[in-house]
Order: C-alpha cells, then structure tokens, then sequence
C-alpha cells in the first residue's frame, strides 16, 4: 500500500492532467451517443459547448451595442436602472438612435409650453400624475376607484415572482402611491405592504376557488371584504405572451404558501385551462363581470391579447345595447414577456400592442361608448415617449412589468422560466431570493415611479397640456415606409381619439376616490424634504 502511495506521490501534476483528459477522450469516443462534435473532435468538442452556454452573456456585456439588445436594449435598461437609483438617467451629445427607422416616435411639443401655476398640485410635487377617468363612475359601483397614479404594475404572480420580488414591489407601490397587479397567483401576504391591489385571477381562479377548482363568488366577497386595499378586479382573458394557451403548475413548485394562498391541493399538479368554466360566451362574460361587481361593489374589468376582433364587435354592441359591461379593459400586447410561453406564441401569436390597442379602440368609439372605459396598456410602455403615445391613442393608464422587475434587480437574464433568475427576482430558490434587500429595492421601485411620471409629465407640459389625458393622436408622429415618410398616428390610424373629460389636476386631487392612501399635504412635505436631501432631480 505503501509503495503504491508512494508511487502516486511522484507522479507530477501535468500527468495528471493528462490522464484525465484521457478519460475525456475515450468517454467522447466509444460512450458518447448523443453528441456528434464531442464524439468526432474528443476534448475540443466540449469548448464548443462551453461557448454556446455562455454566448448571451458574452453578447450582452461584450458584443452587442447599445441598442441592438431585444427585448430591452442597454441604453433602456440603462434609464430603468438610473431612474430606479435616482441617478442621472439623461444622455449626452445628443440621441443615437437611428431617428429616421420606421415606427421612430415624435412628439409634437408646443411652441409655448404648459404653465404650472402655484395653486396647481404639480408646483410643489413634481411626481402627481393620477388618473383622469374614475373606475367604475358609469356604472355607479359601490366602491369607484381612481388611481392615484398613470403609471402601474401589470400583472406578475406570487409564483413567477419571489416572495422578496413581489414585498419589494408592492411597497415601493405603496410608497409611489400606485396600485399592485396581482397576478393570476392569488393575493399573498407580500401584496398586502402599503399599495393599492388589483386582485387579478384567470382561468385557474387561484384564490377564489372551490375544492373543484370552480369559481367561487363567496370567496371573492371574503376576500375583499377581508381585505381592504383591493380596490378593483381584473379577469384575465388572456396575455401576450401566450394567449390561449394554458398552463400546468407542476405539484413539484407548489409548497405549502403556495397551496394555502392559490387554494389548491399540496403536492398535486394544478391545471390552469386556456377556456374559462365560469361563464361562456361574451354575453356570458359581461354578466360574469356584473354579478362581480355587483357582489362586491368593486369595478371590474378584463385583460386581453387582441387576434380576431369579432368578440371585440360584439363586446362593444352588448355594452352600448344594456349599458352593462366591464368598467376597464387591459389590452396586453404581443410582446409582452413576463409569461413564459412557446417561441411559436411569443413571436406570432396575437397582435402588438400598437396595432392591437388602435384596433380595439376604434370598436368602441363607433359604439361611442369610450367614455364608459378605462382603457389600460401594457407591453413594453414602460418609458415616458412611449407612454405618451399610449395616452395619445386613448390609454388612460399604463402597466408596466419588466420595466418594474428591472427597477428591483432584474438584468435579462431571460432565465425566468428555468427557476434559476440569477438577480432572484423571478425563482423560488431560496438561496437567489436572498440576494434581494426589500427596503432598498422597494425604495427604487418607487424611484423608478416617481422619476417615470416627472419625466412624462415634463413632456405632457413641453405639449402645451397639464395632463397626459390630454393628448390626441395629432401630438405623435411615426415614421413609416421605406421612404422615411413621417405621419401623425391620426393619419397612420385612421382615428382620432375621443377627448377626455379634463377640469385640472387640482380637480382630481380633491376626489374622494382618490387611491393609494395619498394625502396632498403629506406628499407636499415629502417632496420637500427629499430636496432637502438633493434627491429630486430638475
């Protein structure tokens, strides 16, 4: 034993590291059945997978430009991030986008701007920008709902996100005084830290389900009653990312929080159907949407990919015939992401939001009834330009989502699917949720509010408005066609948008449906003490 101890002892390293690559080699040869190149170039083969593994980080850091990223490039997410830390988000030297690309966004600024007079909330807080529609007003719901802010968190469930994830969110909402989008995956004790909530549920009525998995209305009503911050129901029709398809949530991912929050059996796979059980039919689901509402005195509307537009037609033809309907309606684009789904989906499936929303609004403003909605975009919206061209085509709020995982960490990793987000923003792995500190992230989830809607409501003044409301589709400019030919989205659209009722924002800050706990005091002094602090930015 010793001899042999002795004779391994003196065997030098570079032996060694032959001797393993040996077994490499003749692992790769005559083992190998699965890999031609490892199998026809033993050793070196394995360096091929090696690159291929690491060639998005190494195209993201190394390769690519600034702006040649998809589905947020380096200078977006590079805004995102400053505007998140309260840092300087401005660039210098001028823009280098390609100015003249098809679909390049203008706005039309005004030759005298905007005027913020000193009894106008905006004179001391640069960050007010509510609503200009009430939620539910029309159809005169028990409990109407105006957003404190234009500028909100799409739908993202406990599940996809991490507990930490979603506690950074909401209490940054909170602290931005906007409303939390819960997702499809119930409403979790990490929703429940200072914002207002949007309850959300889809076909798989997680929350507010029976021991069937059918829909309950007794615990809708439970839950509301319960709980206090929800101030309004989304049912959710279908996503950009994938929609009409469903999904499984595998018994594997589903702890014990998990099965107590969505209502479902521990241990066991929980089907989420692409058809909802609940009602059939868009006549079915306009009277779905009343008994809700009716039941719990909350508005309610629907979140929607748009495809085919005849349910769309006969949607608006029921609202206009019985004045009954949903009093919001999310349109989601395309290329919305937070969902993982098929590349077969993801690419073709449903329209852009651009085309998608364009089309949806002109249903119902033939039908005149846009004044009875609250139309609400999503998808990729999550920049003040493009924000002003959602509310110049008739969106009265925006909801954003990656754009919100990236203020609290997120680097497009494009990992959210596989539970391994190296930021831990969206995995379950307990180890990655660490990495997130909640005071610091939800802080900079509320920068990355604040500082959005200053910005947005600088270039709502630069137009000569004093709120985004007021935009119409003559503000916008496209370039489209290979000739570099530029056209308002009027002109691109074929529509103008119906005006908005609009007295001022001192108006819509005495409303006694005012959300987000927000006290026009209180958010003046806040304001002054964080330039005390130098942390508002001119």
């Amino acid at each position: 034993m010793d001899s042999i101890l002795d004779f391994l002892s003196e065997v030098p390293w570079w032996a060694w590291v032959l001797f393993f690559l040996l077994i490499v080699a003749i692992r790769d040869i005559f083992f190998n059945k699965r890999h031609a190149v490892s199998h026809n170039f033993p050793i070196i083969g394995h360096i091929r997978y090696m690159l291929e593994s690491i060639g998005p980080e190494l195209r993201q850091y190394i390769v690519a430009n600034n702006r040649e990223e998809l589905p947020f490039n380096r200078i977006e997410r590079g805004w995102i991030y400053a505007s998140a830390k309260n840092e300087n988000n401005y660039e210098g030297f001028g823009t280098d986008r390609d100015i003249y690309e098809p679909n390049y966004i203008f706005i039309n600024n005004s030759l005298l701007p905007y005027k913020v007079e000193k009894d106008n909330p905006n004179y001391k807080n640069p960050y007010f920008v509510p609503c200009a529609k009430l939620m539910g007003g029309y159809h005169k719901r028990r409990r109407p709902y105006r957003p404190t802010s234009v500028i909100n968190v799409s739908a993202m469930s406990f599940g996809s996100l991490s507990a930490r994830a979603v506690e950074s969110l909401n209490k940054g909402c909170g602290l931005a005084y906007c409303y939390h989008n819960t997702g499809e995956g119930g409403l979790s004790p990490y929703h429940k830290t200072g914002a207002d909530v949007v309850f959300h549920f889809g076909t798989g009525y997680f929350g507010v389900r029976d021991e069937n998995g059918e829909f309950s209305m007794e615990k809708i009503v439970k839950l509301v009653n319960d709980n206090p911050q929800v101030r309004a129901i989304e049912v959710k029709l279908s996503q950009g990312a994938k929609p009409g398809k469903g999904g499984v949530l595998p018994g594997a991912k589903i702890t014990e929080e998990i099965a107590e929050i969505r209502h479902v059996p521990l241990g066991k796979d929980v089907l989420s159907p692409p058809n909802h059980s609940a009602f059939e039919g868009v006549k079915g689901l306009v009277e779905f949407v009343e008994s809700i509402a009716e039941a719990t005195g909350l508005p309610v509307g629907i979140k929607s990919a748009v495809g085919r537009l005849g349910e769309w037609e006969q949607l608006a033809k029921i609202m206009k015939e019985t004045g009954k309907g949903p009093d919001f309606i999310t349109i989601d684009g395309g290329e919305g992401g937070t969902g993982a789904s098929p590349p077969s989906f993801a690419d073709h499936v449903s329209l852009p939001w651009l085309f998608g929303f364009a089309e949806v609004y002109k249903i119902f403003k033939k039908h005149d009834i846009c004044d009875r909605i609250v139309f609400i975009g999503s998808g990729k919206l999550g920049f003040p330009a493009r924000a002003a061209m959602a509310f110049s085509m008739g969106a009265d709020l925006v909801n954003v989502a990656r754009e919100a995982m990236m203020s609290i960490g997120c680097i497009q990793a494009q990992q959210c699917h596989t539970n391994k987000c190296p930021s831990g923003v969206a995995t379950q792995n307990k180890w990655l949720q660490r990495g997130i500190n909640i005071e610091d992230k939800s802080v900079r989830a509320h920068f990355y509010f604040k500082n959005f809607r200053k910005e947005l409501l600088e270039m709502t003044h630069a137009c000569g408005y004093e709120h985004p409301c007021q935009f119409t589709m003559d503000d916008v400019d496209l370039t489209v066609g290979d000739k570099n030919l530029i056209k308002t989205l009027a002109e691109s659209f074929m529509y103008h948008k119906c005006a908005v009722p609009f007295k001022s924002v001192k108006a819509l800050s005495n409303c006694p449906h005012l959300g987000g706990n927000y006290h026009e005091k209180e958010a003046k002094k806040e304001v002054k003490a964080m330039k005390k602090e130098n942390k508002v930015r001119y």
